[in-house]
């Protein structure tokens, strides 16, 4: 995990687990209600500590407490939400699991089944670095699937949160998914997102996807290491350059 969570590659694909959260009426609400700046600056934030607490060396459990407990109300459909409920953190965490496949599947080599397995050990090493109830957690990457499109099928539908935050959730305005081309990011979107969101992807989209992965893939094969990675991947806890992959 520590190889490909922290490559910047992983950054280009969090469009796609966003898009599937504004769908979940619980984390839409939560978005649309306790988001003080835009929807991307947000992600920056919160996806930069997710990566930090996957590499560091301390316990940071504090810090989701922290950050979440106040997070809560009701969605739109009345139901009360809490952003520690582990059912909800746990969706959300699973949005994450599939961009970071999905971006090792475009942009670089794709994983055999035992490394998909290995990898996916990994991610659950890393959920449970947050502090949260792992009961009813997938424990194979088999299971996770399974249960991945249960959750999206089941789970998830439109609603006033989400269909606020829909534009910005296509179209980023920060970080590096601002620098995407828009026909990329709904190629690279979920089938159910497509579906829900009336993302209608062309073959010109598939064909700009596929020339910019080309792209990245040369260039990553270029790259130095340490450009490949993101700051939060670069760094250990006293501050000295990890060579983890």
């Amino acid at each position: 995990m520590h190889r490909h969570l922290g490559d910047r590659r992983f950054v280009l694909t969090l469009p796609r687990a966003v898009t599937l959260q504004i769908l979940h009426p619980a984390i839409a609400a939560a978005l649309a209600s306790h988001t003080r700046t835009g929807l991307w600056e947000h992600k920056k934030r919160a996806v930069s500590t997710m990566i930090t607490i996957a590499y560091s060396r301390r316990d940071l459990r504090s810090v989701i407490r922290v950050g979440h407990e106040h997070v809560k109300g009701r969605d739109n459909l009345g139901r009360r939400y809490h952003a520690l409920n582990p059912e909800i953190f746990f969706f959300q965490h699973a949005t994450y699991v599939d961009a970071l496949f999905t971006s090792i599947d475009t942009f670089s080599t794709p994983l055999s089944a035992p490394q998909r397995e290995r990898l996916y050990l990994d991610c659950l090493a890393w959920y449970r670095r947050y502090g949260i109830s792992t009961r009813g957690v997938p424990t194979t990457w088999s299971e996770f699937t399974t249960y991945f499109d249960q959750a999206c099928d089941g789970l998830l539908r439109r609603t006033e949160h989400g269909d606020h935050l829909v534009s910005q959730a296509l179209r980023p305005d920060a970080w590096t998914p601002k620098w995407l081309p828009e026909g990329v990011v709904r190629a690279l979107s979920h089938d159910r997102a497509r579906d829900l969101l009336d993302i209608d992807v062309s073959a010109t989209d598939r064909a700009v996807l596929s020339v910019y992965a080309r792209t990245v893939r040369a260039g990553a094969a270029l790259a130095p290491r340490r450009m490949r990675r993101l700051p939060q991947a670069r760094t250990t806890d006293n501050g000295q350059l990890t060579l983890s992959d």
